[in-house]
């Protein structure tokens, strides 16, 4: 028999998210996936210390990285130095590498909500009543302003996105292993971003986030393509999550919840015994 692997699984469960219990979502998780590898949580802190003893690192719910932003930078130097399995791989081109590739997509011409951080660029976006001012290395809303078109001008460009406060029906959410889609979640009140209810998505939606997983040209992980539906009924790419994405696994189904840590089981196994990319 075949020696179990093992996974350090990386958690803040302390960690207070605002409509959401990321303990409670890790403590199934690292339950279940018991059932295929020997499993040690730990603190994100604490990951650069503990890494060596185990055959992959698994980050999860963590927390904004922005919060201990040197730590992280340097755990990302020391995993690539060492050659260390990191799940999801250190190379996504989505949140991890921060929001960059919001500018890089509209620049490309995907459905995204378009977003600059050039004053020169103002002229490319559309008119709008408001227009939503946040910085470049943001999360969960940090530092998220609302500001009218004639306060453009005077903006500190450099470390800001720019864009269109866009009037939408409802924000809906696709969830990926590898390149497999699981489910999708919705958010029938604009205003209520965290109450999800599941949601049957079309060919054509699961079209539109494709492109977006196929673009991020991750082998392996677990990724969240978060929309938005605007009034006329397009969807616009809100956020790529590719670093620690919160699955809310409690709002689906059991036979949904079983499949995804099946999914992701085997995903982590195929990580392990892929030949890592030079």
């Amino acid at each position: 028999m075949p020696a179990r692997r093992s996974v350090l699984f990386v958690t803040d469960l302390a960690y207070q998210a605002r409509g959401r219990r990321y303990c409670d979502e890790d403590i199934f998780l690292t339950s279940r996936l018991r059932d295929h590898f020997d499993i040690a949580l730990c603190h994100p802190l604490d990951a650069a210390a503990l890494m060596d003893a185990f055959d992959a690192v698994v980050v999860r719910n963590s927390g904004p990285v922005l919060h201990y932003q040197k730590e992280y930078d340097a755990f990302r130097e020391q995993a690539a130095a060492r050659g260390t399995r990191v799940y999801n791989p250190l190379s996504g081109r989505g949140d991890m590498a921060g929001k960059q590739y919001l500018l890089d997509l509209t620049a490309a011409g995907y459905p995204v909500i378009p977003t600059i951080d050039r004053p020169q660029d103002l002229r490319l976006l559309p008119k709008a009543g408001q227009y939503a001012v946040k910085p470049k290395a943001g999360a969960d809303s940090i530092g998220l302003t609302f500001v009218p078109q004639d306060q453009l001008g005077g903006l500190a460009y450099g470390d800001i996105l720019v864009q269109p406060r866009i009037d939408f029906r409802y924000e809906v959410s696709f969830y990926y292993v590898d390149d497999a889609f699981q489910y999708a979640l919705h958010a029938p009140d604009p205003d209520r971003r965290w109450v999800l209810e599941p949601y049957e998505p079309t060919d054509a939606d699961l079209a539109f986030a494709r492109r977006f997983i196929d673009w991020n040209t991750l082998d392996h992980g677990i990724q969240r393509v978060d929309a938005c539906r605007t009034r006329e009924g397009e969807l616009l790419l809100v956020e790529l999550e590719d670093l620690n994405p919160y699955l809310s696994l409690d709002l689906v189904s059991d036979a949904t919840r079983a499949a995804f840590v099946t999914s992701m089981a085997a995903s982590i196994h195929r990580f392990l015994n892929a030949q890592p990319r030079t």
